[in-house]
Formats: structure tokens, C-alpha cells, sequence
């Protein structure tokens, strides 16, 4: 059986006004008494009613098409009722931003050391700390006599070894590097200001002045650290020699910082 506002609308439809149901309908509203009482006698009914004459119409008019009136499924008793189907309006597809993928954590080993009025961030080209007779070691003296610095640096710190962690949740990508180098040297040169501080190998150029291999041999300024100069690696300039030549035409320019 169909509800009762739904059998008024199919009734509406078939332009029903009256009707009574055969038997007792489930869900439907009491029947009105005075649908029951038969049709009162019209006495105009009775009074011949004269023809009225249809206006002409022009034989070259066309008549005009019959009105197609929408078939009206009439529910039969015991029928169950169709469903109707509601007509949605799918959503317009939402574009989906592709996920970020985190960055793989870099991997470096920095040391800070000190030589007179400059501090050093150089990179330690094994991961160890330097040696007395490693190659890299003696040729970073060789620098520092040749820029007017002791060459027996002091050591500032343990080394700065990237990742932190081996394991964890913890963000080690590049972001997070550049501000725990910075964060670190930051501390050291408050506790002891140097007048330059050099940035020696490409990790110390990348994570403490925020530059890259572009930056060789040039004076960077960077917010929290100050004048900073950025130098080749050491293993990169016992691979290359010819890059000594560049390195003493800018130290040339830049030592005029410490030895003022």
C-alpha cells in the first residue's frame, strides 16, 4: 500500500476528485460523510440548453497538434509501490594535491674550530675527527698561514654529525639540518664572537649559510652568524689544485677582515 500524500498526488494527477476505496486502506485519512450522500437534482439541469454556433475558422489555418498528457501509472490494490529514484547532483571532482614526500635526511660531519679572531665550520672529509698527519688537516694549516692565522686551531665542540638519529619519527630532512647547524654555531660565536667566520666544504656552505656551489670563494652575510666567507672543500681542493689559485686571489680580498 502507498501513503496517503502519495496517493493524493496520483489522484491530483488523474484529475480524481471524489473516490472511495473497497476496503479499509492502511495509513489513509477517515472518509468525509458527505462524499457519501448521492448528487442533488439540478433544475437548470432540465432547461434545454440552445446550440451555440462555433466560429468560423480560416480553411488555411492548421489545426493545431494534440497535447501529449503524460502517462500515469495507476497502483494497483496488493501492488507494491516503485520506488523513485532521487536525482542527485554529483559533486565536481575535487583535484587531489599530490602528497608531499619528506626529503631523505642529508649526511655530513661539520667541525668548529677557532684560529685567532675567525671561527671555522669545515667539513671532515672521512667523518672523523681531523688528525695530525691526515692530508686534509695539513692542508687546512696551510690556509691558515697563508691568511695570517695561527695554524693550530682550537676545537669548539664535538663534531656535528647528520643525521642525529638512526632511527625515529624525528624530521631530519634538510630544513631541520639548516637550523640545527646554524642554531649551533649561533651558540658558539655568542659565547665567542670572531670577526669572520669561514664555511669550508659544500655541507657548511648548504646548512649554515644557506648557499650552495655557486658560493665558492665568495662573502656571504647571514642572519645570526654575520660575515661569513665560503671556501671549497679540503678534498675538493687536493682533487682539484687548480682551484688554490681562486682561493688566494678572494682570500686576497677578504683576510683585510681579521687582519685590520
Amino acid at each position: 500500500m502507498i501513503p496517503e500524500l502519495r496517493r493524493r498526488a496520483y489522484l491530483g494527477a488523474m484529475q480524481v476528485a471524489s473516490w472511495l476505496p473497497r476496503t479499509v486502506l492502511p495509513f489513509a485519512a477517515p472518509s468525509r460523510p458527505e462524499l457519501l450522500e448521492p448528487p442533488q437534482a439540478d433544475a437548470a439541469a432540465d432547461t434545454p440548453v440552445e446550440p451555440v454556433a462555433a466560429p468560423a475558422v480560416a480553411r488555411d489555418t492548421a489545426p493545431a497538434p494534440p497535447v501529449e498528457r503524460p502517462k500515469i501509472e495507476v497502483p494497483r490494490p496488493g501492488a507494491q509501490p516503485r520506488q523513485v529514484a532521487a536525482v542527485v547532483e554529483e559533486p565536481a571532482p575535487v583535484e587531489e594535491k599530490p602528497a608531499r614526500v619528506a626529503a631523505p635526511p642529508p649526511r655530513f660531519a661539520l667541525q668548529l674550530l677557532r684560529a685567532g679572531d675567525c671561527a671555522l665550520l669545515v667539513e671532515l672529509p672521512t667523518g672523523q675527527p681531523f688528525q695530525s698527519r691526515d692530508p686534509a688537516y695539513i692542508l687546512l694549516k696551510d690556509l691558515l698561514r697563508a691568511a695570517g692565522l695561527p695554524d693550530s686551531p682550537q676545537l669548539l665542540g664535538e663534531p656535528v654529525r647528520w643525521p642525529l638519529l638512526v632511527r625515529g619519527n624525528l624530521d631530519q630532512g634538510p630544513e631541520a639540518a639548516l637550523e640545527f647547524v646554524q642554531s649551533f654555531v649561533a651558540a658558539r660565536l655568542e659565547e665567542q664572537p670572531s670577526t669572520c667566520l669561514w664555511l669550508v666544504g659544500l655541507p657548511a656552505i648548504r646548512f649554515a649559510g644557506e648557499g650552495d656551489e655557486h658560493s665558492y670563494n665568495r662573502e656571504l652575510q647571514v642572519d645570526g652568524l654575520g660575515a661569513c666567507w665560503a671556501l671549497p672543500g679540503l678534498e675538493l681542493l687536493m682533487e682539484e689544485p687548480a682551484r688554490k689559485r681562486e682561493l688566494w686571489q678572494a682570500m686576497q680580498r677578504v683576510r683585510q677582515r681579521w687582519l685590520a
